[in-house]
């Protein structure tokens, strides 16, 4: 969709103001702990775009709140493993050897959209150390749920979703769905349904050098993961409604993560 497109389909001006005020309707209000996944297109057009959205969103949490995203970086991992789109057996030692390591402040996003990627950016925002899975937060508990990100299951508990879910946070889907949803990896953790464990690699930093470092991964399927959302939504409470011009959604992560592994648990055994 061009901008012109864009701007035809957007039926009022959309400020910080008015995004604000659509949060609040929402239920996003201020000491709020926040987990956002979005599309920015899915708003209408914004004057400022995603810098707008951003303050938008920090504003409506306010300092004693917290904002995290997703800010991975999954092109920085085993080649082979890659599938979209694989690449020739021959290149992976060379990419190996030859992939940037991870800088958190520089390290660009990979499919996470123009939110997350900007957010990244922000002034007193902290990213976890996580080569490919990394997080990042704003707010009063950032420091509590980026810190000690374990390079291992980076999805587990010792991962910012795990803190999240010890601070009963709330998530926001802004135009996107449940396959987006990181916290369900956490429920997929937590299953007992037999997933293996395999071994992954990345470039990083270490001890001042650029190290390609190996470390344990679980087994994940988003692909499941809208189909658990429709089965959730028959027992929970889900927030439906409109911020700007897009259907969103307001879910608490407790529940979702434990119905996630509860669903997943359940679904090895038939």
């Amino acid at each position: 969709m061009t901008g012109s497109h864009l701007v035809r389909q957007t039926t009022s001006l959309i400020t910080t103001e008015t995004l604000k005020k659509d949060l609040h309707s929402l239920g996003v209000m201020p000491d709020t702990v926040l987990m956002v996944h979005s599309s920015l297109r899915s708003l209408g057009w914004i004057a400022g775009g995603e810098i707008t959205v951003i303050q938008a969103l920090m504003a409506a949490v306010t300092d004693n709140g917290t904002i995290v995203m997703p800010t991975q970086t999954t092109h920085n991992s085993d080649p082979k493993y890659w599938q979209n789109p694989p690449v020739p057996e021959e290149w992976w030692p060379g990419i190996r050897y030859f992939m940037p390591a991870y800088l958190p402040d520089i390290t660009p996003t990979i499919g996470m959209g123009r939110i997350a990627e900007a957010f990244r950016t922000f002034p007193d925002v902290k990213r976890s150390l996580h080569p490919s899975a990394s997080f990042a937060a704003w707010g009063k508990y950032a420091s509590f749920i980026i810190d000690n990100h374990s390079i291992n299951f980076a999805f587990g508990e010792q991962s910012p979703l795990a803190r999240l879910y010890d601070l009963d946070a709330s998530i926001l889907f802004i135009g996107t769905d449940y396959s987006t949803c990181t916290a369900m990896h956490l429920g997929e953790f937590r299953a007992n349904d037999g997933r293996k464990a395999f071994k992954q690699g990345s470039a990083m930093m270490e001890n001042g050098e650029r190290v390609w470092k190996t470390y344990m991964e679980l087994e994940e399927n988003s692909e499941q993961f809208n189909d658990i959302g429709r089965a959730f939504e028959k027992e929970a409470a889900v927030t439906n409604g409109m911020v700007a011009q897009s259907p969103c959604k307001l879910i608490q992560i407790r529940p979702l993560v434990d119905f996630t592994s509860r669903y997943l648990t359940n679904l090895s055994k038939q």
